[in-house]
């Protein structure tokens, strides 16, 4: 029964619990899999054929329901669309990245892709199937519609890892945010918090109506990290997606660091799309200007 008390007061509490040094965000990112504890209670109270012990393992799993139920069931809004956008990071040992980026962008007007090689064969499959495109360090984005106002951007890691850009759609300009953030592990998550905090105070500058950020962020929605980022942004997936939208590891996703956040928008859409040779999957969204 303590076990249960345990499991419902991390799942409810999470985040009053300190960051222990960087370990607990990154239990974050886990979150919902704690639920998992459930069965494993009850299937111990029932050996230990005890109601007391089954009825306190329930409760972690009201908590669990009411946190993460709603999740499995949601449906996406749909409805019209004016950009369908995708964000993927292609491995940067990944040699099939080029197939893994035509599947992935064949129905998209925008892809962001990480962990580029300059010159490789994701670069030079989305030159072939996008007109206009703009590459920085190893981020990179590509669009059915011209780009313009590019600059680089360094989200406190010394280096450009990021990028701004405005599409010009037929319903108007978005300006995109391209980023890579720091990674965080348990116990080091001090780069990855101030690669955050650099991203919230370049979108807190900007004016734009309408504010597109794609990327692997190393931040799962559950982590308190994303608290820095949404709000003022939104989450396509929390809106308009299927289920949690894992994306890594691509095998067996347990976890979603890779983000479509939008503000000025309409979600209708939202998913996952496997990305051949890349530990990661993409994150792909539909949005109404």
């Amino acid at each position: 029964m303590v076990v249960s008390v345990v499991v419902a007061a991390a799942l409810a509490g999470h985040g009053l619990i300190p960051a222990l040094g960087g370990f607990t965000p990154v239990l974050e990112s886990l979150l919902p899999w704690i639920g998992l504890a459930v069965p494993v209670l009850l299937a111990g109270a029932a050996v230990a054929r005890s109601t007391a012990a089954a009825a306190a393992a329930l409760v972690p799993g009201l908590v669990w329901a009411l946190m993460f139920g709603s999740t499995l069931f949601r449906s996406p809004p749909g409805g019209p669309s004016d950009l369908a956008v995708g964000t993927v990071n292609v491995g940067v040992r990944n040699s099939a990245s080029g197939e893994a980026v035509r599947a992935i962008a064949k129905d998209l007007d925008v892809l962001a892709a990480q962990e580029l090689t300059r010159g490789g064969p994701a670069a030079k499959q989305l030159n072939k199937m996008f007109k206009y495109h703009y590459p920085v360090s190893t981020v990179g984005l590509w669009s059915r519609y011209p780009i313009s106002e590019t600059r680089p951007l360094d989200v406190g890691l010394g280096w450009p890892r990021a990028l701004r850009a405005v599409i010009t759609t037929p319903k108007g300009k978005v300006t995109v945010y391209v980023m890579h953030l720091a990674s965080a592990r348990p116990g080091h998550t001090t780069s990855r918090d101030a690669s955050l905090a650099a991203a919230r105070k370049l979108i807190d500058a900007d004016p734009s109506k309408r504010i597109l950020l794609l990327g692997d962020l190393n931040t799962a929605t559950t982590d308190r990290g994303m608290r820095g980022l949404t709000p003022p942004l939104t989450d396509a997936q929390v809106a308009a997606g299927d289920g949690f939208g894992f994306t890594w590891p691509s095998e067996f996703p347990v976890t979603r660091p890779d983000h479509i956040l939008f503000k000025g928008m309409t979600a209708t859409k939202a998913g996952v799309a496997p990305a051949t040779g890349s530990d990661h999957r993409a994150a792909i969204a539909s949005l109404r200007l």
